[in-house]
């Protein structure tokens, strides 16, 4: 099986090296092209419809390795929608809430094609909620639809740095992997390697300085994709951190956007508004050039996916310690005044 697994990893890796010079030519073309000033950090015209190349090779690779079932047509169909969605919104850009719509109808799909949190595990419960059982069903399909549009965003809103969301997402497939393949979801283990592969290969050309990025596109088709996937595999399995396990990997992002949405709330400020006070933006007003930035927003995640193993493993007390610490960090950065990390920011450039 590992064999297997391998084949699909090198196969969406070597697609992704071919197909990503291709969007950055499609991307001159149709004009999805990222400029310089306001908010962005880059000095230079940059083209962004990576995401083009991200879903070829993850579903290309799925294509030769994968056995196809239901629910995996219903991923592709559904991530089909959100890339048309995002490859829109790179060239033409769309309202928030039309965006919005859209995420809701492209997870919808997934509905039809047997996706549904009908049970949840949860950690400390020696058996999962059985929504059905309850007369809830309508909660399952309702839960499934705010986490993946959910997930849609926290990607998307993580894709701030060059490099920085592909990292934290390859990060992300390569635990859930773990994850899936430790509990024999063989389907679920399968489509995250793919994913893991497709992103090393488009890392190569995004990592600072990179040479293009992914775009909405790219974003919001990660974010399904996890999404989807950890329904498909892991929420389907009575596993103790089912729902918790996806969460504490993208810990990381999650607290980011969670901040983002008090921020401009107590500013009175549209929560689809962007503004430079991300966590990456706070670490660059701080002194660190991009690729420290990056690699310390790396740590961070990495914390957090060493917290999600731990957990799953038992060791809850490591464990909690981890995440103690990766929160502290976090809060740190993004409560504390600029000025009072610049300090920091040059002795860390030294």
């Amino acid at each position: 099986m590992m064999k297997g697994y391998g084949l699909t990893f090198l196969l969406a890796l070597v697609i992704a090296v071919i197909a990503t010079p291709i969007s950055m030519k499609l991307a001159k073309i149709w004009g999805a092209i990222a400029y310089p000033g306001g908010r962005h950090i880059h000095s230079r015209p940059i083209p962004r419809l990576g995401g083009l190349a991200i879903y070829a090779a993850f579903w290309l690779s799925a294509f030769v390795t994968q056995v196809w079932d239901k629910n995996t047509w219903g991923l592709f169909i559904g991530s089909t929608i959100i890339l048309a969605v995002g490859v829109w919104d790179d060239i033409h850009e769309i309202r928030p809430l039309y965006k919005l719509y859209w995420q809701i109808a492209a997870a919808a799909v997934l509905i039809a094609y047997g996706f549904s949190m009908n049970f949840i595990s949860l950690p400390f419960l020696d058996y999962p909620i059985v929504f059905k059982n309850m007369g809830l069903t309508a909660v399952g399909l309702l839960l499934m639809l705010f986490w993946v549009v959910g997930l849609v965003n926290t990607v998307n809103v993580s894709d701030g740095m060059d490099g920085l969301a592909g990292g934290i997402c390859f990060m992300v497939a390569l635990l859930l992997f773990w994850s899936a393949n430790g509990i024999n979801q063989v389907p679920a283990a399968n489509l995250t390697l793919a994913l893991a592969g497709a992103l090393l290969g488009f890392l190569f050309f995004n990592f600072p300085p990179a040479r293009v990025f992914m775009g909405d596109s790219g974003s919001m088709f990660l974010g399904y994709i996890i999404g989807g996937v950890s329904i498909m595999g892991l929420l389907k399995t009575a596993t103790i951190l089912g729902l918790v396990f996806p969460l504490l990997v993208l810990g990381m992002p999650v607290t980011d956007l969670t901040f983002a949405i008090i921020r401009r709330k107590l500013r009175g400020q549209s929560i689809a508004m962007a503004d430079r006070g991300h966590l990456h933006h706070r670490l660059l007003d701080a002194g660190y050039t991009q690729r420290q930035a990056v690699l310390v927003m790396y740590g961070i995640s990495a914390c957090f996916g060493l917290a999600a193993v731990l957990g799953a493993k038992g060791f809850w007390i490591g464990a909690v310690v981890i995440l103690s610490v990766a929160f502290a960090l976090l809060i740190t950065i993004l409560m504390r005044r600029t000025e009072k990390l610049v300090v920091f920011g040059r002795r860390h450039s030294k």
